[in-house]
Order: structure tokens, then sequence, then C-alpha cells
């Protein structure tokens, strides 16, 4: 296991691209074993313990290691959080990819929006990482953000629509991990109602 995520393959090389869709770009190669160690350590402290235990020391703690012999492989806190944002970027784009090429029995839009959650409430820790705070996007491998975000512009089309159903879709998935809807409130139908309104608005376009 590489410092890099190990995600389920999306289409495949010879499959043919939707309209509009890119394909995944060339990732750095993986990092050595130790990285890939310290990386997975950080993503399992993250999940269980939250983002205020992701420190050096604590990561060193996991492996049994000193400190400073992280810094051998990493310089430092932020580039062991870019490392684990690059693997959900990559999980998430695998995911979303993938759903919008096999979307039955839903179409394309809503296939997307029931990985997207399905991944979000999953991964909970990780997904806040990766999509809360300001972005270090020079320590993203190039073309990456561009690729995990493409599925949206494929079922819409349209740059504004993209954003405003990604702006739904995250709120949506956020909102549900902290628990702020009423008790009762039935989210299956809220993501269908969501999806079925910015349906509508694109086949208006």
């Amino acid at each position: 296991m590489t410092g890099r995520a190990a995600a389920g393959a999306g289409p495949r090389p010879k499959t043919p691209l939707l309209p509009g869709e890119i394909r995944r770009p060339a990732l750095p190669a993986g990092r050595d074993r130790r990285a890939g160690e310290i990386i997975a350590a950080a993503r399992r402290i993250l999940e269980s313990e939250g983002p205020e235990a992701l420190t050096m020391r604590r990561v060193a703690g996991e492996l049994g290691i000193q400190a400073p012999s992280l810094y051998k492989h990493f310089p430092g806190k932020a580039a062991v959080e870019a490392e684990l944002i690059v693997s959900a970027m990559t999980e998430i784009g695998e995911m979303t990819h993938r759903a919008i090429h096999r979307p039955r029995p839903y179409s394309r839009l809503m296939a997307l929006l029931r990985t997207y959650r399905q991944y979000g409430l999953a991964n909970a820790a990780l997904y806040r990482l990766a999509t809360q705070g300001s972005l270090a996007r020079d320590l993203l491998p190039p073309g990456l953000e561009e690729w995990a975000g493409n599925p949206w512009s494929v079922v819409t089309g349209d740059q504004a629509l993209v954003q405003a159903l990604w702006s739904f879709a995250h709120g949506m998935v956020i909102l549900e991990i902290d628990g702020r809807y009423p008790p009762g409130s039935d989210l299956n139908l809220t993501w269908r109602a969501g999806g079925a309104a910015f349906e509508r608005h694109a086949a208006l376009e």
C-alpha cells in the first residue's frame, strides 16, 4: 500500500468517455512503504479520533516510531493532510466516474448524488478535511481536482449548475454528518427532491 489511494478502478482506459468526460490524470508514483504506512495511520487517527488528534507526534505513536522519523518522508503535517486530500479526491473521482457510467436504475445525476452521499457519510472526517477550509492546490497533482469534479459537469453540462449541484450535495452531506436535520426527516426524499429539481432545471437549459 503506497501513500496514494488504492481506490477501485474507474472507467477502464478503453471505455468510451461520456460527452464532456475527461480521463484521470497520471498521478505521481506511489511513495515508499513507510510513507504509505504513515498516511494509513494518519487516516485511521483522523477517522477514529478527529482532526484535532492528527499530529505528527500522534502518527508516530500509532506507528511505534519517533516523531523525527516522519520528517524523512513528509516535511510536516500540511504535507500529510495534502496526501490525505489526494486520497479522498482520487477515491471520490473513481467512484463518481464509475457511477455515471453505470447509473441504473437511476439517472446519471441521481447516481452521482447517491454515490457522493455514500462516500461522504462513510468517510466523514476525511470528507471534511478534503472539502472544508482553504485548499492548498499547489500541493495537489496537476489536473486531479478538475478530474474529480468532472462527473458534476458531465451530468449538468453547465458550470453554474455544476457549482450549484455540488453545493447542494456538499451542504446535505455536512448537515447529515452533523445531525442537524430535525428528527424524523426523510433525507432520502430530500435528496431525491433536490436531484429532481436540478434535473428539471438542466432539461430547460
